[in-house]
């Protein structure tokens, strides 16, 4: 069970992207570091998605005790929206440049790879890229994900609407009736409404039902120093402080020298969620259009990853 391996504190959670919508990607990604060791992936909140991805467990050969996760959001959460390029464009090519999902060609972006990360609204000088949302009735997308057979449902909390969360947090709870996570950063909250909001929402839930994932700075894992990770453990500072009975996750901004700063810092986590970093490291490999069966190169790519997990799980 998933939390067979929160409470053993031996949990990796892959991160594919609340955005991200590109199948082949997420059926490669899965296999790769499912093989890898990888037993917790969050993926959109897509159906198709979830199948591609239970087809990379079947490439991996690998049919149990490996857990599925969809994250969900509402307007404002950055994880959910998509960019769109405006006639302002002026063909400078930087948006395509430094985009890490290849979303970005020919002045267009492909919506399906696009997870929001908005590092090509940052690079642009002529206002010709503008995020919008993609949030989703949870009423309507959130059944169908469920009788595909899921293990874990995600919300972000990113907004500064309250009603917002909490009608949505509660049409949650009462469509799945399993393990929940709320993924929580302090962008738009001081410590002290953070761990209100939370402490609000966990009242309706169980103890150790839950998971709390602390994102220090969501989608900023491109480079693996402590100076980049630091965020993601000062966040899970003030909620492990908080006292709450549920497990803990360390997000955003995660790479290889998160635990060494955790354990350093005296943080009791349950487990490491990475993607920016997880996905850049094997980028030059998976976008091989036969990464699947190109033994030589798939292996490359395993060993990268596999390094990657052992570092993680303690």
């Amino acid at each position: 069970m998933l939390t067979d391996i929160l409470k053993e504190k031996k949990c990796f959670k892959l991160v594919l992207g609340a955005g991200n919508e590109d199948v082949e990607s997420v059926k490669k990604l899965t296999a790769l570091y499912s093989m890898a060791g990888c037993n917790f992936f969050d993926l959109s909140a897509n159906p198709d998605i979830i199948r591609a991805s239970k087809d990379g467990l079947k490439i991996a050969g690998i049919n149990k005790d490996r857990y599925l996760c969809v994250s969900v959001g509402i307007k404002g959460d950055p994880h959910i929206n998509k960019a769109f390029i405006n006639s302002n464009c002026i063909n400078c090519k930087k948006c395509e440049k430094i985009c890490p999902q290849n979303a970005i060609k020919n002045n267009k972006v492909i919506l399906e790879k696009c997870i929001g990360c908005a590092r090509c609204v940052s690079v642009c000088l002529n206002n010709a890229v503008e995020m919008r949302s993609n949030a989703k009735d949870l009423n309507i997308i959130l059944p169908e994900i469920i009788d595909l057979g899921i293990d874990c449902i995600e919300f972000h909390i990113v907004s500064d609407n309250e009603n917002e969360i909490y009608k949505n947090w509660e049409i949650i709870n009462n469509l799945y009736k399993g393990t929940l996570s709320i993924c929580a950063d302090r962008s738009n909250l001081s410590n002290r409404e953070l761990i209100k909001r939370l402490d609000k929402m966990l009242k309706i839930r169980k103890p150790y039902t839950t998971v709390i994932q602390a994102d220090g700075a969501a989608m900023s894992g491109g480079k693996d120093d402590f100076k980049t990770t630091l965020q993601t453990v000062a966040t899970a500072e003030i909620i492990q402080n908080a006292g709450f009975e549920a497990f803990l996750l360390l997000s955003g901004g995660t790479n290889s020298k998160t635990p060494k700063l955790a354990q350093l810092c005296n943080i009791d986590y349950n487990g490491i969620s990475i993607g920016s970093y997880a996905r850049k490291i094997v980028r030059e490999y998976v976008d091989c259009d036969d990464f699947l069966e190109n033994e030589k190169v798939f292996n490359k790519a395993l060993t990268v990853a596999k390094e990657l997990v052992d570092t993680c799980i303690r």
